[in-house]
C-alpha cells in the first residue's frame, strides 16, 4: 500500500455513561462543533418523548407492537429493555452514514455499549462520567423527569455501572460548565485513531 494514499475509513464512536452524565449534550456539541460531518445514531425506543423531544431526532419513538417488529425482522443492530422501557438500534441509518463518509456517533447505555463492543469491536468506546458520585446525583435530581423510585433506581443502576469502566477504551470527564474540555477529548482520540496504521473499516 502506498503510504502517501491511505484509504479513508470513518470511524464509529460510542459515548456511554449512566444516566445524568450529559452524553446528549455532548454528542449535540460535537456535531455543532463540525457541522456535516457526523451522523447521531438515533435510536428507537417505547418510552413516552420527554418535553422538547422530537420524534426521528431524539428518538424513534414506537409502539412496543412496532418494536417487537424491528426485532422479528432483524432491523435492530441491538436491543434491550431499560428502566421499563425497550431501546434499540435500526441498522440501515448506521450503513447509510458511513457509506457516505460520514463519521457515526452513538450515545448509548452501558449495557448497549457492551453489546455493540462484541459486534462492532473497532468501534471506539468512550465512557463519559461526571467528575463525582455527587455531581452525577444532583444532575439527575435537577433533570426531574423521573419519580422518586425511578430515581434511586437509576442512582443504583449508575454505581454499577461505573464497574464496567475497563470495558472501554477511553474514559472522559464531563465535568459542570467545562463542555468545551470534554468535546475537545473526544476529537482528540478520534484523531489520534485516525491515524493509526491498521484501523480496519467498520462492518455491519
Amino acid at each position: 500500500m502506498n503510504p502517501y494514499k491511505r484509504p479513508y475509513h470513518p470511524l464509529l464512536i460510542v459515548i456511554a455513561g449512566a444516566s445524568g452524565v450529559g452524553k446528549d449534550t455532548v454528542a449535540q456539541d460535537l456535531m455543532a462543533r463540525r457541522p456535516g460531518s457526523f451522523y447521531f445514531v438515533v435510536t428507537a425506543t417505547t418510552r413516552k418523548p420527554r418535553e422538547g423531544e422530537v420524534h426521528g431526532v431524539d428518538y424513534f419513538f414506537v409502539s412496543e407492537d412496532e418494536f417487537a417488529r424491528m426485532i422479528d425482522e432483524d432491523e435492530l443492530l441491538e436491543w434491550a429493555l431499560v428502566y421499563n422501557d425497550f431501546k434499540g438500534v435500526p441498522k440501515q441509518q448506521i450503513r447509510d452514514a458511513l457509506a457516505s463518509g460520514r463519521d457515526v456517533i452513538m450515545r448509548l447505555d452501558v449495557q448497549g455499549a457492551a453489546t455493540i463492543k462484541s459486534l462492532i469491536p473497532n468501534g471506539i468506546f468512550i465512557f463519559l462520567m461526571a467528575e463525582s458520585e455527587e455531581a452525577m446525583i444532583e444532575r439527575l435530581r435537577n433533570r426531574q423527569t423521573d419519580s422518586a423510585d425511578n430515581l434511586k433506581l437509576r442512582m443504583a443502576t449508575a454505581r454499577q455501572e461505573m464497574k464496567r469502566l475497563d470495558e472501554f477504551d477511553y474514559w472522559v470527564v464531563n465535568a459542570s460548565n467545562r463542555r468545551e474540555e470534554t468535546v475537545d477529548q473526544i476529537l482528540a482520540i478520534m484523531q489520534a485513531e485516525r491515524q493509526r496504521v491498521n484501523r480496519e473499516p467498520i462492518a455491519l
